[in-house]
């Protein structure tokens, strides 16, 4: 009998600190997105490989105010849970708090149908530096919050606690005594973070990453009779980490971790890693990936025999539901944008339309520019391959030398391609920490362009056409780190998408978008 395998990650692209719960027979995942808006993008699956995108849980303004957010800042590390019928999900908002520090909000919202829409959010807490909450619901019908948190007097650079309150989800507060539960497992333990607390055969578990996001990223275990405590650390810990095999490897920096059972009572854990190359260099970000997990002498046991996540895995025990093949391109035709376009910050204004003129995206210039620490004329989506092919058309007519619109590739506002009509010709910008130079321009011919990009690895090729298919080059193998995460810094992936502005002057112009197709290279 042929052993069924699947290839990691299960969600490509940037899909970083991932949460994941079942309700029966289904499973529901959720991801950080930062600065990014909608903000916590859900997925759903029936056999936990293939997955299928619902779109986002905070997908109205009254839901997430992300205005001013840094690159990075915003949605941090969500976990989802299902409890007695209805769905809730905890969260970390990081933004300014008006005197040049931060806060951090932590949120819950819940829902009884993932697929409509969650709640309102209500704040549990907005302490500056409390990150990576939780949730855990226990047999005798409490709740129980957790996060991580910095102290006053940090013993050492890094040091954080692990703590635990209780949640009165009549109130949506939390009530009662705050409990220390454990600092990591490493001697001077850097950052442990993202708590999760499981129940298995009477014995509580808490799951935490240590050791940063990078390269020292690792999944380590403790175990306790009492939820609040003491808690013990598996003397084999770390439980997951990469760090052992060097920077070469085809998937680094593992953790953040949380674990799954099916209902035959088999165990897997899902966890963010990365897919370096180019040398150590990625830009897709955090992916979402899935390991299998055993128990031995009541500890969990990554992936045995390999201790390690594979890019080729055997597959669950669990029927095969792939799910219809998204469509390559979006010809704009449908009343909404499909779930995975996302905007830069909170969009406080109206600068789309797909409705003014019928089987296109409509994108109106502002003055705010991709640049600047705002909310542009941006419509982008991750990219999710190493190879790919993204191509547009488009109808516009500059009135002056500063409007444009075309094409942008994101790492962060001082890290990008724009690839745009300006004036009379058709330039490609590169702009890295800050510093811009052009990498190439051609004279426009007419209003209707034609403006592709394709990718080998770390070679980015960009092409123009005033007519289909007559491509012209206007730089071949530019150098593509400039969107990775060793360049720019920070924690998201590369997005592509559609940009129009007007660069700092008022504008009544518009570009229109007739299509955006983007596909894996083989």
């Amino acid at each position: 009998m042929t052993t069924r395998t699947f290839n990691n990650p299960i969600i490509p692209g940037f899909t970083p600190d991932p949460s994941i719960c079942r309700a029966g027979d289904d499973y529901y995942l959720i991801t950080s997105s930062f600065e990014y808006f909608p903000g916590v993008p859900l997925f759903h699956s029936r056999d936990l490989v293939h997955w299928r995108s619902l779109g986002h849980i905070l997908d109205r303004p009254e839901q997430l105010d992300l205005d001013n957010a840094l690159p990075s800042q915003g949605i941090y590390a969500p976990t989802i849970r299902y409890h007695d019928g209805r769905f809730y999900m905890v969260v970390t908002v990081r933004g300014p708090d008006g005197q040049g520090g931060f806060r951090d909000d932590n949120i819950i919202v819940w829902t009884t149908d993932p697929e409509g829409d969650w709640s309102l959010p209500i704040t549990l807490t907005d302490q500056p530096a409390v990150i990576d909450p939780s949730l855990f619901f226990d047999d005798d019908g409490r709740a129980w919050y957790m996060a991580n948190a910095r102290v006053e007097d940090e013993p050492y650079p890094g040091y954080r606690d692990i703590w635990l309150q209780e949640l009165d989800l009549e109130a949506m507060a939390l009530v009662g005594e705050r409990y220390l539960l454990w600092n990591g497992a490493l001697k001077e333990a850097s950052a442990p973070e993202a708590p999760h607390i499981y129940k298995v055969d009477g014995t509580y578990y808490l799951v935490l990453a240590e050791a940063g996001t990078f390269h020292d990223h690792a999944v380590t275990i403790a175990r306790a009779d009492d939820v609040r405590g003491p808690y013990q650390g598996n003397p084999r810990n770390p439980i997951l980490t990469h760090r052992h095999l060097g920077l070469q490897q085809p998937i680094t920096n593992p953790g953040h971790a949380d674990l799954i059972d099916t209902p035959a009572g088999d165990w897997w854990m899902v966890a963010l890693a990365s897919r370096p190359y180019g040398g150590y260099f990625y830009n897709l970000g955090r992916e979402t990936f899935l390991t299998p997990v055993s128990w031995e002498e009541g500890w969990p046991v990554v992936n045995p025999g390999h201790g390690r996540i594979r890019m080729r895995e055997r597959a669950p025990d669990l029927a095969p539901h792939p799910w219809p093949t998204a469509p390559a391109c979006d010809h704009f035709d449908g009343d909404a944008l499909c779930s995975e376009w996302v905007f830069i910050r909170t969009p406080r204004q109206t600068f789309y339309s797909l409705a003014e003129r019928p089987g296109h995206l409509r994108l109106r210039l502002r003055p705010e520019q991709l640049t600047e620490i705002c909310n542009p004329s941006f419509v982008g989506r991750p990219q999710r391959h190493i190879d790919f092919a993204a191509r547009t058309a488009f109808d516009f007519a500059p009135r002056n030398d500063t409007e444009c619109a075309g094409l942008a590739l994101l790492q962060n506002h001082d890290n990008h391609f724009r690839f745009v009509r300006q004036g009379a010709d058709i330039v490609l910008s590169e702009r890295k920490g800050g510093e811009e130079r052009v990498l190439g321009a051609v004279p426009a011919a007419g209003e209707k362009h034609y403006l592709k990009v394709e990718a080998r690895g770390q070679a980015y090729s960009f092409y123009y056409a005033a007519f289909p298919e007559t491509w012209i080059p206007i730089a071949e193998n530019a150098d593509g780190r400039v969107l990775s995460t060793q360049v720019a810094g920070g924690f998201v992936g590369a997005h592509i998408g559609l940009y129009a502005s007007s660069n700092g002057q008022p504008s009544e112009s518009a570009a229109d978008y007739d299509y955006f197709e983007y596909a894996a290279l083989l």
